[in-house]
């Protein structure tokens, strides 16, 4: 079982994302995506992430990478319910 690990670095603040394996091996990663939607997911992410993304940019990847499952998975979601956590506290928005 893999398992995401996410929180802030107790003296700087940042935020910090963390993959752990069956094997309890951790690593340290700018982001993550799980189950048979990371095969399609994860190329988008690595050609489009940079450091230091704002929320709107973050949001046109997470879209992108909709677009594809859509396009690919058999099953269709009509919507993606998002939670993003930041200094501000947690919000909602509907894609």
């Amino acid at each position: 079982m893999n398992c995401l690990i996410a929180g802030t670095h107790p003296k700087t603040g940042v935020p910090e994302l963390y993959w752990l394996d069956y094997l309890a091996a951790c690593q340290k990663v700018p982001f993550a995506a799980h189950g048979y939607a990371s095969y399609f997911c994860l190329s988008i992410m690595d050609r489009f992430y940079k450091p230091g993304l704002s929320i709107p940019e973050t949001v046109a990847i997470l879209k992108k990478c909709i677009h594809e499952l859509q396009k690919r998975f058999v099953g269709q979601v009509p919507g993606f319910l998002v939670k993003i956590i930041d200094k501000d506290g947690i919000r909602e928005i509907q894609i």
